[in-house]
C-alpha cells in the first residue's frame, strides 16, 4: 500500500513528500531512501499486531519531516535506549529533535510494540517557508482517509485513538469507532499523556517495556 499509493506521489509548494522527495540545501542525497527505510524497521518492529492504533494529524517539520517515523525525531532513531533504530536524512547540524515526539514516546515506551502511531496525512504540510507548519486541510484529509482505512483493516486494533481533531475527522471519514485525546503541541502535552495512558491501560496493554 505505502510503496504504491503513498511513496510514488509528487510534492507540491505545500505538501512535502518526505519519502519520495528531498530538499537540497536540508537533506543528503539519499534522504528518501532513508526515510523509507527508518518506517520499515518501524513497522518491522511488531512481532504481533499492535492492540491500538493511534492516529494524529501529519508530520512536523522536525520529526516525522526527516525520520519518516510519524511524532519521531531523528535524534530519537540514533538513542541506542530508544525501541527503533534508524539513521538521520538531515544534511546539517546535530540531528533533529521535536518537543511532540518527546512527548509522545515518553507517554506510550512503557507500552511499545502494543500500539502503533500513523498520521492521517502522511506528508509534511507547511508554509513558504519549507521549515514551517501549518494545519492540514479538509481536503487533505480527505485525501488520505484510504490509507487511514487500510492501516485499520490490516492492523483490526481494539482501539483507535484520534489524536487532535484533524485525525478525528480521519476516522469519522472512514466510520472508525474511536477516542478522542488531545494533541500534545500547544500546551496539551499533559492531557495527551493521561489521556492515552488512560486508553492502553483500559485496552489491558501491559505498561511496561516488552523484552
Amino acid at each position: 500500500m505505502l510503496q504504491d499509493e503513498v511513496f510514488p506521489l509528487a510534492s507540491t509548494d505545500r505538501l512535502f513528500n518526505q519519502y519520495g522527495d528531498r530538499d537540497e540545501e536540508l537533506d543528503l542525497p539519499d534522504a528518501p531512501q532513508i526515510r523509507r527505510d527508518n518506517l520499515k524497521a518501524y513497522l518491522s518492529a511488531y512481532d504481533v499486531l499492535p492492540h491500538v492504533l493511534l492516529v494524529a494529524e501529519a508530520p512536523g517539520p522536525w520529526g516525522c519531516r526527516f525520520s519518516g517515523v510519524p511524532i519521531t525525531s531523528e535524534a530519537q532513531l540514533l538513542d541506542t535506549d530508544f525501541p527503533i533504530h534508524g539513521a538521520r536524512s538531515s544534511a546539517s547540524g546535530d540531528p533533529n529533535t521535536e518537543y511532540c515526539a518527546n512527548i509522545h514516546w515518553r507517554a506510550l515506551t512503557p507500552f511499545f510494540p502494543h500500539f502503533l502511531t500513523w498520521n492521517a496525512v502522511p506528508f509534511h504540510p507547511h508554509k513558504e517557508d519549507p521549515l514551517s507548519i501549518r494545519t492540514p486541510t479538509r481536503r487533505e484529509i480527505d485525501a488520505f482517509s484510504d490509507v487511514v482505512r487500510a492501516f485499520v483493516d490490516v492492523i483490526r486494533p481494539t482501539h483507535v485513538v484520534a489524536v487532535g481533531r484533524k485525525a478525528e475527522r480521519s476516522l469519522d471519514l472512514v466510520g472508525v469507532d474511536h477516542t478522542y485525546v488531545r494533541h500534545p503541541s500547544q500546551g496539551g502535552a499533559k492531557l495527551f499523556e493521561a489521556g492515552v495512558t488512560r486508553v492502553l491501560t483500559e485496552a489491558g496493554v501491559p505498561g511496561e517495556k516488552s523484552t
